[in-house]
C-alpha cells in the first residue's frame, strides 16, 4: 500500500512539472498556429518575467531581442544565458523555469516539433545551393534545418523548394511567389509573424522598396 502511495506521488510530481506552457501563462505566450508536426509559439515576456516549471519537446526559437534569461531546472540547477537580437538557438526536449533577467522585455517565437521527422528529405534544388546569395543555413541537425534568407529591394531568387517548413519574419515583406506551373502568389507578412507551407518548389521575388529577411524553418 505504501509503495502505491509513493508511486502517486512520483506521478503526480511528474505531472505537475510536465506541464504546457500556454495555459500557464496565457498573457505572455501565445499559440500562432498548430498542425501534425509542429506547434509555434509567440512569447512577450515583460521585464523581469517570469514563466513557472514548464515542458517542451524539441524545438527552435527566433529571438527578436537581445535577452539576458535564467532558466531553473527540475533538479534544482540553474544557467544564465545571454542572446542577441535575431539570433537563432536549438534545444532538445527539456523541462525547465523562465526569469527574464533584464529591464526591458524579451521577445521570441518558438518553432517546437511534435513528431520527430524521417531524416533529410531529398531535395534536388537545394535554395542554398543554387541561390548562396539570399539563402544561409545558421543551423543543421538532425531534426531541422534553418536558413537565414535576406533579400533586397526588388531582389529576385531562382526556382527552388524546400521541404514542410515554418517561415519566422524579422522583417515585414511583400513578396511574390512564382511556382512551377507558371501562377503565382502574393504574400505580405508582418514582422514576428509565422506561417506554415507544404514541401513544394517555388521562385520568390520582393516586390517591396524595403530589403527584408526571414527565418525559415525546415523539418526533416
Amino acid at each position: 500500500m505504501r509503495s502505491m502511495f509513493l508511486m502517486a506521488v512520483a506521478l503526480t510530481a511528474v505531472t505537475a512539472v510536465a506541464q504546457d506552457v500556454v495555459p500557464l501563462a496565457p498573457d505572455q505566450v501565445k499559440v500562432l498556429f498548430e498542425n501534425d508536426r509542429v506547434r509555434v509559439l509567440h512569447f512577450n515576456e515583460p521585464a523581469h518575467g517570469k514563466l513557472p516549471m514548464h515542458s517542451h519537446p524539441a524545438y527552435v526559437t527566433v529571438g527578436f531581442t537581445a535577452d539576458h534569461s535564467k532558466y531553473t531546472f527540475p533538479d534544482g540547477k540553474a544557467t544564465d544565458e545571454r542572446s542577441k537580437a535575431d539570433d537563432v538557438t536549438y534545444s532538445k526536449g527539456l523541462t525547465h523555469a523562465y526569469e527574464n533577467l533584464s529591464g526591458t522585455k524579451s521577445e521570441s517565437v518558438m518553432v517546437e516539433l511534435k513528431k520527430p521527422g524521417a531524416g533529410a528529405p531529398k531535395i534536388t534544388q537545394d535554395p542554398v545551393k543554387v541561390d548562396p546569395k539570399h539563402y544561409k543555413v545558421v543551423l543543421n541537425n538532425d531534426q531541422f534545418r534553418v536558413l537565414r534568407v535576406k533579400y533586397g529591394p526588388h531582389e529576385k531568387s531562382v526556382m527552388h523548394e524546400h521541404p514542410a517548413s515554418v517561415a519566422v519574419f524579422i522583417t515585414d515583406g511583400h513578396a511574390k511567389f512564382t511556382l512551377p506551373d507558371g501562377t503565382s502568389q502574393d504574400s505580405n507578412s508582418k514582422a514576428h509573424d509565422a506561417t506554415w507551407a507544404d514541401a513544394g518548389k517555388h521562385l520568390p521575388e520582393n516586390v517591396g522598396d524595403k530589403p527584408f529577411e526571414v527565418i525559415v524553418v525546415e523539418l526533416k
